[in-house]
């Protein structure tokens, strides 16, 4: 039987209730994760998480609002959708990381993370995609780097001076073809998020 948030009070909701309504799309069957374990099997940063995402659903089930938020688990989902794919309950995990991703900046729980600076890293990709209509690896790996370990560095020079060498890596970041379509969507996007 599926919650529908839309009848429980927002402050009467429970931490599931909440998840739900949180997530686009629709419900995300969320209650109705099994607890098999595929998600986390099938997932290519699973021994990365502090949780299994099937964990942390039960961890949401539990009412552990902190626990899930300070949780590394939706940083390092890679949205790849193997694990939608394989969720014999079709739970939308990946809507639901995204979700808890929202709520954990919302909140400031993303601080005490262990991936505390992937809101950073991501806002800095998200740039360049605004502005070139894709990533630019040598920018973006200067700037998180030179923020968060500036010596850090220093351990990637020799990798990138390959990537370089071997043509895997520009030195400047370009534009791609009608950027300015790209640039429409992306604020049509914004509107209806309501973040314009």
């Amino acid at each position: 039987m599926a919650l529908d948030p839309g009848i429980v009070p927002e402050g009467r909701r429970t931490f599931m209730q909440e998840v739900i309504a949180a997530t686009p799309g629709g419900d995300p069957h969320l209650e109705l994760c099994l607890q098999c374990g595929t998600c986390g099997g099938s997932c290519p940063s699973g021994p990365d998480m502090d949780h299994t995402p099937r964990q942390l659903f039960a961890m949401i089930a539990a009412g552990m609002r902190e626990d899930v938020l300070k949780s590394n688990t939706p940083w390092f989902c890679v949205s790849c959708y193997y694990c939608v794919v394989r969720c014999p309950q079709e739970i939308h995990i990946t809507d639901i990381m995204y979700t808890l991703k929202r709520m954990a900046i919302e909140e400031g729980y993303y601080r005490e993370s262990s991936a505390a600076e992937a809101p950073d890293f991501s806002e800095t990709f998200i740039d360049f995609v605004e502005h070139y209509g894709r990533s630019f690896e040598l920018g973006l790996a200067t700037r998180y780097h030179l923020k968060h370990h500036p010596l850090g560095m220093l351990k990637m020079a020799g990798m990138g001076l390959n990537m370089l060498i071997k043509g895997r890596m520009d030195l400047k970041p370009t534009r791609i073809e009608h950027l300015d379509q790209l640039q429409a969507i992306l604020q049509k996007a914004k509107e209806l998020e309501g973040k314009d």
